[in-house]
């Protein structure tokens, strides 16, 4: 590794930003977190379990605060809906709408489905080495970050 490396990782990060920028445009008001927040609910349900927003913050790897402000903006907008526990009243459970599902389904499962046949020509193992990657780099970054900014 070295300067002119590291500084070629950045630029790629810079470019994979663009790439999400390329991303279909949303509906007004529509956040592109919703539809992450909404595959990690559906993911989280397909698994079992009964969702907490803090089960969401530990998926997503984002804190609890800003994921809190995302699910009451996407439960006002009816994207998502809570519902207090029965047995634990201090307990909220969140689940997607059929509002929710609909966009769901649009802007991640046809659009991505969509991409599939120009994403052929990029081995499964290069996406995971690139995923393995991006994941690395971003906790050494984030690790980093505090130092600097004292």
């Amino acid at each position: 590794m070295n300067v002119a490396l590291i500084k070629r990782m950045m630029d790629a990060c810079y470019l994979a930003k663009r790439v999400r920028d390329a991303l279909p445009a949303l509906p007004d008001g529509v956040l592109p977190s919703f539809i992450q927040y909404l595959d990690a609910v559906q993911t989280l349900e397909q698994q079992g379990m009964q969702v907490k927003v803090s089960d969401l913050s530990d998926h997503l790897n984002l804190p609890r605060p800003g994921v809190t402000r995302t699910v009451k903006d996407m439960e006002a907008r009816g994207f998502l809906k809570k519902q207090t526990s029965a047995e634990d009243g201090r307990v909220t459970y969140l689940s997607v709408t059929e509002a929710g599902k609909a966009l769901s389904r649009k802007y991640d499962t046809e659009y991505f489905a969509s991409l599939l046949p120009a994403l052929e020509a990029i081995p499964e193992e290069d996406a995971e080495t690139m995923i393995r990657t991006i994941e690395t780099f971003y906790q050494i970054m984030h690790e980093r970050k505090e130092p600097y900014e004292k």
